[in-house]
């Protein structure tokens, strides 16, 4: 095995795509050949003013002669410290007559690099090259047309490792061919309730939303949730006829002179020759548009498609004023479930008065309105400008009513300062990332920590104003997965300072969350953990029902079991559930385990109550092996709570029925496989996903997660576990343990056999989860680019970033910190040292630092290690001893010592 790991981090090696640390030319010197005028001096080219015709520029004096000279100029940019860059952009002057057609860079540090083919359009070229460190940066002349040849712009961008701050690791291009529409976010803070970024591809998955793949931008949407979607607005040209749909408006970009960071976007729209700058606060987009030539310039607000994952429909828009716009909109006919209307209300706002407002209704285009209303509906604001002005306009939504979105609009985004907003958002990020700091791996390993936890910490968005007011849509009549829901407007509770107890959220589904964000939450962000708890109990509380995956303030009904009760269990068990009561929360969880609870899908003619009632009688569930394991996990988890407050009968009850998987064991095959009603099995294929749920049976067998000692037993002894899982990380490893849905021996691309790399540590053969853990994590989850980063399937806001994460630090917990005494499970970080800042609200320690010694790509076997300097020779440590703040110290070596961790 040693051999093929060393083999492989060889192979692995991948030029890093970053996107996002800052442009440093503003702070440089910036001295020319020549100059035309004072006017086009050299400070224009880094003065942010980009492919305007004749402003913001420098040309050289230009010399031509009829026999074909021409004046080749320099440009050289020069720090007053050594700079770490990596990337630079070139922007051509926008005048056709002018064009610097190609050139060579010079660096201080004597290297050069040719550039050829740029521009000339004033577009951005994009030069990217090996981390450099330099003083100077020159570009010379050495092909050009016309006289007076110069640049718009050049921008220098400084490499991550001399970036002080946390958003410049991340890379939100990673993955995005395959990834999901709520996968690419740039304008969302931290589960904000508003998600701003542009769309290129319209659909929902496998390269949907933001698709790097594309050249074309369909639109920009303010929502980005699971299952919602809408306001989607898009600068465009006078000629656009909005009535033929976004196939008359999408516009040609580039990556060259785009920029994508958490909490902002820039990029330059080709066919109306804008800049579009995007950012926001939690319930309030941010947009910056800046025109590069004299346009009627409109902005058009699209509310009436499909966009994704959802259509627009029972569209109501009135212009309140020169300045301001307000409406509302449904969003029906969406994925999987969910109430049938989900209403949205919305106020947009721009800081110059709007000059003309158009709208249309289907294939009628109207001018000079007021109002609109329809299904296939929308409308733009006219302005007449002059190359270089710029329009601001901001959009605040609510799922309440439109009073409340001007309110969210006041309270959280009164300036027209775009830069102040945008600073903010990115300040707000690199607290949230920092409270993981990293030193140590190599760039690549670094980049995709960050972007890991950006996804960790991006979905599941806010519903709830800024008031406390939220949509509840919990009552209704069911119709299959959808709900003709009653919407009631509903507040949080508050504290005795009036403050909000928590905030309200959709959600995608909680299923399998044990393996991840329920254990990756509870250590950096613990309020996250303690607030989606009772965000997910107060939907009980109205509607009777934890949600497996809510949309709109209702059930969706997605996925299987009763996920959500993992989650609440985890957080109680840590000791973290405090805006909520710890009883009344198992209640809930006891209710929806039983018939008529979410188990089965509620009650009704839809539910599977059936079900649950023979899986209680019979011990498993008929027909389906994932479902029983799933079933039988939650029962364990509310044994757990139920024990650790004191309700023996109910501990006892519900153990027995967390042993119901035993039931689907088969003593052949030594897996387990689903089992119909009169108890006999329904196939013996255990590569068939019949009878699983997304998964089969050597994927889900090992996810017994919470008697790993009874698997052993039936199937022989740990050794025989061992050797068996073993076996199946062996088959998968060719395909980077990778498949798609029931396919496979192993997949870490979807959430069933997520956990199965760390059950060797419970099955008496630690370093093989050592080694496994390390594989995976390169091979399944360590690219960082376009295409890979994910496994590219079912990432599922955050999922897959927290099962990466937690690979990184070194950090599991099989049972998701569920047990009555919570631990943390051990393998080999990545990292040389990782540093988690306690939240001392929840923790009592100030931080909790995890060190390695010896760390390679090699040495993945852990040797020894401490723990607050005592001999750690367990595999697990209790949550306390990390709540408690302390150092971890883990001696790494590329043989496996096997006395350790026993």
């Amino acid at each position: 095995m040693k051999k093929y790991f060393l083999f492989f981090i060889t192979i692995f090696l991948v030029e890093v795509l970053m996107a996002g640390p800052g442009n440093i030319a503003p702070n440089a010197t910036v001295t020319v050949s020549t100059s035309k005028d004072a006017d086009s001096g050299g400070g224009n080219v880094t003065d942010g003013r980009i492919g305007i015709d004749g402003i913001g520029e420098w040309a050289c004096e230009g010399v031509t002669t009829d026999w074909g000279y021409i004046r080749f100029p320099w440009v050289q940019l020069e720090w007053k410290t050594p700079q770490v860059i990596n990337r630079i952009v070139l922007y051509d002057r926008a005048s056709l007559k002018e064009h610097i057609a190609g050139g060579r860079l010079e660096f201080s540090d004597g290297s050069r690099i040719w550039v050829n083919q740029l521009p000339n359009d004033g577009t951005g070229k994009s030069i990217s090259f090996p981390d450099k460190t330099v003083t100077w940066v020159k570009f010379v002349v050495t092909d050009g047309n016309g006289s007076d040849l110069g640049f718009s712009e050049i921008e220098v961008y400084e490499s991550p490792v001399q970036s002080k701050d946390y958003v410049s690791w991340v890379d939100p291009y990673i993955e995005t061919n395959r990834g999901r529409y709520i996968f690419f976010i740039t304008g969302n803070r931290p589960f904000g309730m508003v998600g701003a970024a542009p769309h290129t591809r319209n659909k929902n998955q496998n390269g949907g939303g933001y698709n790097y793949n594309e050249d074309h931008i369909l639109g920009f949407g303010q929502i980005h949730c699971w299952m919602l979607s809408g306001v989607d607005v898009m600068p465009v040209a006078p000629s656009v006829d909005p009535t033929r749909g976004p196939s008359a408006w999408k516009a040609r970009f580039n990556h060259d002179d785009e920029i994508v960071q958490p909490g902002y976007q820039r990029v330059f729209l080709h066919e109306p020759k804008s800049w579009v700058e995007l950012t926001s606060t939690e319930r309030v987009s941010f947009y910056r548009f800046t025109w590069t030539q004299d346009m009627k310039a409109r902005i058009l607000t699209n509310l009436g498609t499909h966009v994704s994952n959802a259509t627009m429909a029972n569209v109501d828009v009135r212009k309140v004023n020169d300045h301001e716009i307000e409406g509302s909109f449904s969003s029906i006919k969406r994925y999987w479930g969910g109430p049938k209307d989900v209403k949205i209300f919305f106020v947009m706002q721009f800081d110059k008065p709007i000059e003309e407002l158009d709208g249309w209704n289907g294939s009628k285009a109207s001018k000079g309105i007021n109002t609109i209303q329809g299904d296939s509906a929308g409308y733009a604001a006219a302005f007449n400008l002059k190359a270089g002005d710029q329009v601001k306009m901001k959009i605040a939504i609510s799922y309440t009513t439109i009073d409340n979105a001007r309110k969210n609009l006041n309270a959280e985004c009164s300036t027209w300062d775009f830069d102040k907003v945008k600073k903010e958002s990115q300040e707000i990020w690199n607290e949230w990332l920092g409270k993981m700091d990293v030193q140590g791996g190599t760039v690549a390993q670094k980049v995709k920590f960050y972007t890991d936890l950006w996804h960790v910490l991006l979905g599941r968005h806010k519903i709830n104003d800024v008031s406390g007011d939220y949509p509840d849509r919990t009552e209704g009549k069911r119709d299959g997965t959808f709900t003709d829901a009653v919407f009631k407007i509903k507040t949080v509770p508050k504290n005795a300072d009036g403050s909000l107890k928590f905030n309200m959220y959709n959600s995608d589904a909680w299923w399998l969350t044990q393996w991840n964000l329920n254990v990756l939450w509870g250590l950096a962000w613990p309020e996250v953990q303690d607030e989606m708890s009772a965000s997910m109990i107060e939907y009980a509380n109205n509607g009777g029902l934890l949600p497996r995956g809510p949309s709109g303030g209702g059930y969706s009904y997605i996925m299987t079991g009763n996920p959500a009760a993992s989650l609440i269990v985890s957080t109680c068990m840590k000791g973290l559930l405090t805006k909520a009561a710890p009883a009344k929360a198992y209640e809930i969880i006891k209710r929806n385990q039983m018939p008529g609870g979410m188990l089965g899908g509620g009650s009704g003619p839809f539910s599977r109550s059936q079900d649950v009632e023979f899986y209680i009688k019979k011990g498993w569930w008929p027909g389906n092996a994932g479902i029983t394991i799933e079933a039988a996990f939650q029962d364990w988890g509310a044994a757990q709570m139920a024990q650790k407050l004191g309700k023996k009968k109910d501990y006892a009850y519900f153990m027995k029925r967390s042993a119901s998987w035993k039931n689907c064991f088969d003593t052949t095959q030594k897996l387990l496989f689903p089992k119909d009603a009169n108890g006999k099995f329904v196939h013996s294929n255990p590569l068939s996903g019949e009878g699983w749920v997304e998964a089969n049976a050597w994927q889900g067998s090992f996810g017994v997660s919470h008697d790993i000692t009874g698997l052993a037993k039936l199937m022989g002894g740990e050794d025989v576990l061992c050797e068996k899982l073993n076996y199946a990380f062996e088959k998968a490893a060719a395909s980077d343990f990778v498949f798609a849905y029931n396919d496979g021996y192993v997949s870490y691309a979807n959430q069933p056999g997520c956990s199965n790399a760390h059950v060797f540590n419970h099955a008496g053969q630690p370093w093989l989860s050592q080694y496994w853990v390390r594989r995976v994590k390169e091979q399944a989850y360590g690219g960082i680019t376009p295409d890979m980063g994910y496994g590219g399937h079912d990432e599922d806001q955050g999922q897959m970033g927290g099962v990466s994460a937690l690979m990184a630090i070194g950090l599991f917990s099989l049972t998701g910190n569920e047990a009555i005494t919570p631990t943390y499970d051990i393998t080999s970080p990545i990292f040389d040292k990782i540093t988690i800042r306690l939240d001392n609200r929840y923790y009592k320690g100030k931080q909790f630092v995890i060190r390695t010694h010896n760390n390679s790509a090699a040495n993945c076997y852990i040797q020894r290690a401490t723990l607050n300097g005592a001999n750690q020779q367990l595999v697990s440590f209790p949550h306390e001893a990390f709540a408690n703040g302390g150092e971890l110290e883990i001696w790494l070596g590329d043989q496996p010592n096997k006395n350790w961790g026993k």
